[in-house]
């Protein structure tokens, strides 16, 4: 057992902790070198992940499938994660990614056969909407701006990346680091073409200083690529209700570190914005609890 909460803390640090390196390479990259970089390191790690763990195997779907999953879990998410967060806060975007179990919660009628919305459900988002709002009230209060456009672009990826994890559902009976290989194989694919279409056009410098090439390494390394291997052994051990307890440190870590080594100043609507949409998902988790031990029985 004790395992298992050393596993959940240390996947929470590692998605926690992702925001403030990734905020450390945006002062000399632009987002699609951030986003790509990401996705190549993460996608050369659990390829060698494998292999020393020598799993093989053919791809059980279709590459179209990989590369569907692939666009909304990695691509559409790291670049759209990559280019808002240059107009926020370190805490905000990590606040903001902490949004994802709602739309999850939001879109599995529409994904998942047989889901539904259960009375817990519907109110840990609405708890959660509030939260946002909260978060987003002094930008809402000036109008819209590029503050505001960069908070709806990490709602993209949180959005994103949740319709992604409810279609991982249908591709369960596949190993779940062979799953990982193909579909940031296949998202590595989508944004190297990107770059190469981006990039020509792009007018923000590039500077590979150590630190930002520091950053995206430890970022592809962890984020992108010994994160998925944590989940799944942990999702294996202790059940996903379990595993998904992680959607609560991955706020709690964005901002804790923020402010100890970015030294941001947290607004008290920030922290009212992080414990609200805390409470959203632990509500949340009560209603699922029930539902995964009576699967189990």
């Amino acid at each position: 057992m004790l395992r298992n909460y050393l596993t959940l803390g240390a996947i929470g640090l590692i998605w926690g902790s992702q925001f403030v390196f990734q905020e450390r390479a945006l002062d000399d990259l632009p987002p699609v070198i951030v986003s790509t970089g990401r996705a190549l390191i993460g996608a050369l790690f659990i390829i060698l992940l494998c292999r020393l763990l020598g799993l093989k195997g053919r791809p059980l779907h279709s590459w179209k499938t990989y590369h569907l999953v692939g666009f909304l879990e990695a691509t559409l998410p790291f670049f759209s994660l990559a280019w808002g967060q240059q107009f926020l806060t370190t805490a905000e975007t990590s606040i903001l990614m902490g949004a994802a179990p709602f739309f999850a919660i939001m879109l599995s009628p529409l994904i998942v056969a047989g889901a539904r919305i259960h009375v817990t459900g519907l109110l840990s988002v609405l708890l959660g909407f509030a939260g946002l709002l909260v978060l987003f009230a002094p930008d809402i209060m000036r109008g819209l701006d590029i503050g505001l456009a960069g908070g709806l672009a990490v709602l993209v990826s949180a959005a994103s990346f949740a319709i992604a994890v409810l279609m991982l559902k249908r591709l369960s009976h596949e190993h779940p680091l062979l799953l990982a290989r193909n579909i940031i194989s296949a998202a590595c694919l989508q944004l190297l073409l990107l770059s190469a279409v981006v990039l020509p056009f792009s007018d923000q410098p590039v500077h590979w200083s150590a630190a930002a090439a520091g950053s995206v390494i430890y970022i592809g390394a962890t984020a992108s690529g010994l994160a998925y291997f944590l989940y799944a052994a942990l999702t294996r051990a202790a059940g996903p209700v379990f595993a998904s307890l992680s959607n609560y440190l991955v706020p709690l870590v964005g901002v804790v570190m923020a402010t100890a080594f970015n030294h941001e100043n947290i607004t008290f609507t920030t922290w009212v914005a992080l414990f609200t949409i805390m409470a959203a998902i632990g509500i949340n988790q009560i209603g699922n609890r029930p539902q995964t031990e009576a699967g189990k029985s």
